[in-house]
């Protein structure tokens, strides 16, 4: 555009010019010459060193969702001063901003300048490419226009619901201490069984009532060791088992799951992996601790739905990727073709838990009442049901929660009345 007005301008002067000889009218030449002394000035004004350093500093780079964050974006000019600068912040998309992301201004050689405004965004990671910046002088016919690559990174975590300690009781347990029964006797604090006397075993360890009934031996108390175990969480990211409303979709209510129990986990001290299971494969390899949590929280920031023509059942499931006869969590709505899948891994060892939020009673929420809508609901809550009666004849822990309901309250009440006949089994 700039060298549009400048030819424009240059073929102007040069019409006159030709128009004044050629007449030898003074008045075509007044017109030229004021025309020749700005064109002048713009090319002594105009800006020839553009050297700008910038850089963005974010308040945060991961928060919790609806959370805002700080932008500056600073810019300092090393060259020559320049009378007119627009800086164009690129916001990527997800991401609302509050405040201009846009600046005009003028910046003399070796002056700084801020440019702040707050940006909020939903669940996942955004990734701040570049910055727009437009310099011309004073008379705006030349423009000098590039991108300044500018690299940042802002990861919204998604919500982590507060759940309490889960029991869970995997075959296999890890050589710690830790808060799980390890099926072996040691020190504890559960009552496991009674052995003859050792020398060596504490006085009050003895079991005196079971010693007197046999004179010529001593029988001592043997507690259930406890220990940590390996976890692995499976999140089902297929496009399939997913239900979307207007506002929001089943699948954010289970990374949110998710991601709760990994906390719960880790906070106990085991070791805990996860998989998500859709479009792909995509792990975070088992660990322990907050830097664990921190890994896991990024992955499922990433996580999205996908449809994938390998993995659309759950035939494929790595369990190389999991220790053998360790616990697995898998969250997800659950469809037809999976307790079969589920039946195979618990019968090579596996503990398995099931949070399933329920899509049924998810999607019901946004329909308008009828009868035709309750009858389709009865027929899909008894398939649901039947699907689940399915597993729980394996041995597989199902919790269905419908995610308008507290979900630590919902896990509790489940493992409480699975606990005697399935976590112990």
């Amino acid at each position: 555009m700039s060298l549009r007005r400048s030819l424009l301008i240059g073929l102007l002067i040069y019409g006159f010019l030709l128009s004044g000889l050629g007449t030898l009218s003074g008045s075509f030449l007044a017109v030229a010459v004021p025309l020749a002394l700005y064109l002048a000035a713009v090319l002594v004004y105009r800006p020839y060193d553009v050297r700008l350093r910038i850089y963005r500093r974010l308040s945060h780079d991961h928060v919790r969702p609806a959370t805002k964050i700080t932008v500056d974006l600073v810019i300092t000019n090393d060259g020559e001063d320049l009378e007119e600068l627009l800086i164009e912040d690129e916001v990527p998309a997800g991401l609302t901003s509050d405040g201009d992301t846009s600046l005009l201004l003028s910046l003399p050689s070796g002056a700084s300048h801020t440019l702040t405004y707050h940006v909020e965004g939903a669940r996942g990671s955004y990734r701040f490419e570049q910055t727009q910046v437009t310099v011309s002088e004073r008379f705006g016919l030349f423009r000098r226009q590039r991108p300044y690559p500018v690299h940042s990174r802002l990861s919204v975590l998604p919500a982590s619901p507060s759940l309490r300690s889960l029991k869970i009781r995997p075959a296999r347990t890890r050589g710690f201490a830790g808060p799980i029964p390890s099926r072996q006797g040691g020190s504890g604090t559960d009552f496991y069984g009674v052995r003859s006397y050792e020398p060596g075993d504490p006085p009050q360890w003895i079991n005196w009532r079971l010693s007197a009934r046999h004179p010529r031996e001593i029988y001592t108390n043997q507690f259930e060791q406890e220990r940590i175990a390996d976890v692995g969480l499976i999140l089902d990211a297929r496009e399939r088992t997913n239900v979307s409303t207007r506002d929001s979709s089943l699948f954010e209510h289970s990374v949110e799951v998710t991601a709760a129990l990994a906390d719960s986990f880790l906070h106990d001290g085991n070791r805990v992996g996860l998989l998500v299971y859709g479009r792909g494969l995509e792990r975070t390899f088992p660990g322990y601790g907050k830097l664990q949590r921190q890994r896991i929280l990024y992955a499922l920031a990433m996580a999205q739905v996908g449809d994938s023509l390998v993995f659309d059942s759950l035939d494929y499931l790595p369990t190389r990727f999991f220790a053998a006869k360790s616990q697995l969590v898998l969250v997800s709505p659950l469809c037809d073709d999976d307790p079969p899948v589920l039946t195979r891994l618990r019968a090579r060892g596996y503990q398995i838990l099931v949070i399933s939020p329920d899509p049924v009673d998810f999607e019901r929420r946004g329909q308008a009442p009828s009868r035709t809508l309750d009858m389709a609901i009865r027929i899909a809550q008894a398939e649901r049901q039947l699907r689940i009666r399915q597993l729980e004849r394996v041995g597989v822990v199902v919790i269905n929660w419908q995610v308008g309901q507290a979900l630590d309250a919902t896990v509790q009440a489940g493992l409480k009345r699975y606990l005697p006949q399935a976590l112990r089994g």
